[in-house]
């Protein structure tokens, strides 16, 4: 039954691999159940709310895209996007988290009308396929840089005179107090990374994680990233890394009451009901629903992009039928669509935007290929609800090789890229390593179309480049330069 309605043989997998890609696409994006609250309760948001909130929003748009686009995906919400929720929409530009709340909706709405009406299809087709490899080469750079700095392999040091902010205020190097301690810091171009030092026992655990995954995935173990994963959980007991010591954070019933005071609050009159009734202040409610929109759009596509192409799961045959049929027909078209619902969702319920995780390739690179795997992450999500404090007993160090393994078999896309060519590599290099040392797929982007529109300018190619792209990067370029002076 579940091979039929999956297409689980036609698609060269198999329910184990399904499974065990859908466990660890969960594992790998786990964090984000915890980490999310944490972020979007310092807006005055209750923890709790935020905690349910990011359950329900995140089932229903990965079962969406499992069941009705039949693709590995899971959806969540958006690392970057709840940050920029919290410190830019409502901590520097003033907005309550209710009207805040309110402008992801109204980006969930922006994101089903250009979905609905074949924009952003149109859109995929404009990328140039040297952007696409660099959007998934640049996918797996960012992928393995995000392991390697959770597995405690880089240290960054700054020195006084490049730390540009301290909790979002400007840093003045006689200060010594500060009164709610630190949480944020800003650092220029002074900042040097550097290997650390492997005296510690997480590190070490990651060390020994590392290997033996890659001797799992070299020897093509079956399941072999959920396998390193477990046995480095395994390993890091004894080395006091892994935490037996289970404690619950997140009750469910107050989970449940708390969700009364974010459920609909979007529609409220802190939220929606005021968003407008100032006006001088509509072209900043303007320009901040661009940036949430653009963020969106462009995360959730460039991770479609990255992995779809390079694994098969969105062929040739996707792409043509993604160009030229009408409706909903091809998994991609699907896909877009299941994405761009779920942002409005996760609003009404009380929580920032919902996107495509880029941890999903985790899943992808442990064999998965339908919507099974999706499923999977869904019910996992469904359970994490009663059984979240086990989730804290799989430490990032275990988690860490995966992704660091994933990363490089993504990286692959680069050979097919003729670096030769200074008109192709530019825009290429461009995505690829701001996406990968911005730990942002939309900056990434945002930086190759705009050097990409620069270098056929001034080669006399303008007319190969697609309006859509041009349209884009204006964007980009307005949403930058309005961003920065306020």
């Amino acid at each position: 039954m579940l091979n039929s309605f999956f297409g689980i043989d036609k698609a060269g997998s198999t329910v184990l691999r399904e499974v065990s890609g859908g466990i660890t696409t969960f594992f790998a994006m786990s964090y984000i159940l915890f980490v999310n609250p944490q972020v979007l309760s310092q807006t005055g948001m209750p923890a709790q709310a935020v905690f349910l909130a990011t359950i329900i929003a995140s089932i229903a748009g990965t079962l969406v895209v499992g069941l009705f686009a039949n693709v590995p995906y899971a959806l969540a919400p958006g690392m970057g996007l709840n940050a920029f929720f919290t410190y830019t929409v409502v901590a520097a530009l003033g907005f309550s988290w209710q009207q805040a709340l309110a402008l992801v909706f109204f980006c969930g709405i922006i994101n089903i009308v250009i979905t609905v009406t074949k924009i952003r299809k149109m859109l995929i087709n404009a990328i140039p396929t040297h952007l696409q490899l660099a959007i998934s080469g640049g996918i797996g750079a960012f992928i393995a840089y995000i392991g390697l700095k959770n597995a405690g392999f880089l240290h960054f040091s700054s020195d006084a005179s490049s730390i540009i902010s301290i909790n979002g205020a400007p840093f003045k190097a006689s200060q010594h107090v500060f009164s709610h301690g630190i949480t944020n810091v800003v650092s220029g171009g002074g900042i040097n990374p550097s290997l650390a030092s492997f005296n510690q026992a997480s590190v070490v655990l990651a060390l020994i994680g590392l290997v033996i995954t890659a001797i799992l995935v070299v020897k093509k173990f079956p399941a072999a990233i959920l396998c390193g994963i477990i046995l480095t959980t395994i390993i890091g007991i004894p080395m006091g890394v892994t935490n037996l010591n289970i404690s619950s954070t997140y009750s469910l019933s107050s989970s449940f009451h708390s969700l009364g005071h974010t459920f609909l609050a979007a529609f409220s009159s802190q939220g929606m009901g005021s968003l407008f009734s100032d006006g001088n202040r509509i072209v900043l409610v303007l320009v901040t629903i661009l940036s949430f929109s653009l963020s969106d759009i462009f995360d959730s596509l460039g991770t479609f992009i990255g992995t779809g192409r390079q694994t098969g799961i969105f062929s040739g045959k996707e792409e043509l039928a993604l160009e030229k049929e009408h409706g909903f027909k091809s998994k991609l078209d699907k896909a877009l669509f299941a994405d761009s619902i779920a942002t409005g969702i996760g609003s009404i319920f009380g929580t920032s935007n919902i996107t495509t995780y880029v941890e999903s390739s985790a899943g992808i690179g442990a064999g998965a290929r339908t919507g099974l795997a999706s499923v999977v992450v869904s019910i996992l999500f469904l359970l994490s609800s009663l059984l979240s404090p086990l989730l804290s007993v799989i430490p990032d160090a275990a988690i860490a090789p995966a992704l660091i393994l994933v990363g490089i078999m993504m990286m692959s896309s680069f050979g097919d890229i003729d670096w030769k060519n200074i008109s192709v590599a530019i825009p290429a290099f461009m995505t690829s390593i701001l996406m990968a040392f911005c730990s942002n797929i939309t900056y990434g982007i945002a930086a190759g179309f705009i050097f990409y529109c620069v270098v056929q300018t001034v080669t006399g190619n303008v007319k190969k480049v697609h309006p859509l792209i041009w349209i884009v990067s204006l964007l980009f370029v307005i949403n930058f330069t309005v961003l920065a002076f306020i």
